[in-house]
């Protein structure tokens, strides 16, 4: 979860958080913990960050500019629809699932709804954007066919990927469970 923009102090910090949440949740973290963690007082955390939920906040940013650029350069890629697109959902998610896998999850997904839901609804809106343009380029070239417009069928993959990440038990269970969402999803919009 490091940014190599960042100065080292904010991501120790990013990376402090990250840890703590996946550990002990979002309401049992402390600014102390992540402070420990980082290798800083509290004071000089309070330097960089308001509170954890502005941390919190800097945490969903991060994922999600991190996950449009996997998803648009997983798009770029040479292959089957089915491949592209079971590529770009695995880098969607690439980094984040073993912190949404943890025993604290939901309670993280939550948090960001609550926390953070302009950027989650900007981010979400943002990766539609990327497969839906995908999806038209795709049926422009004759390699699929949509059964609806290209932005509805961009909002299930994505809404789809959150329902996976609510129920999985496990990181390996979700990274099976995304694989065959691409192949289903892949194999249904495919010109055959």
């Amino acid at each position: 979860m490091k940014d190599s923009n960042a100065d080292p102090k904010q991501n120790a910090i990013v990376t402090s958080a990250w840890q703590a949440f996946a550990t002990y949740g979002f309401r049992k973290t402390s600014m102390d913990d992540i402070a420990r963690g980082a290798g800083m007082s509290r004071p000089a955390l309070y330097q960089h960050y308001r509170n954890k939920e502005d941390i919190f906040r800097s945490l969903v940013q991060h994922h999600y500019d991190e996950a449009r650029v996997s998803v648009r350069d997983a798009l770029q890629m040479d292959g089957s629809v089915i491949e592209v697109l079971t590529n770009a959902l695995q880098k969607q998610s690439e980094g984040a699932a073993e912190l949404l896998m943890s025993p604290h999850g939901m309670e993280l997904l939550d948090v960001g709804s609550t926390t953070a839901p302009d950027i989650v609804e900007a981010g979400e809106a943002a990766l539609q954007v990327l497969y839906a343009d995908w999806l038209e380029r795709q049926v422009a070239r004759g390699s699929a066919k949509l059964p609806g417009e290209a932005s509805v069928v961009a909002a299930m993959l994505t809404t789809a990927l959150k329902g996976i990440k609510a129920h999985a038990p496990d990181v390996a269970s979700y990274t099976a469970r995304v694989q065959l969402l691409g192949a289903l999803a892949g194999a249904g919009l495919s010109v055959r």
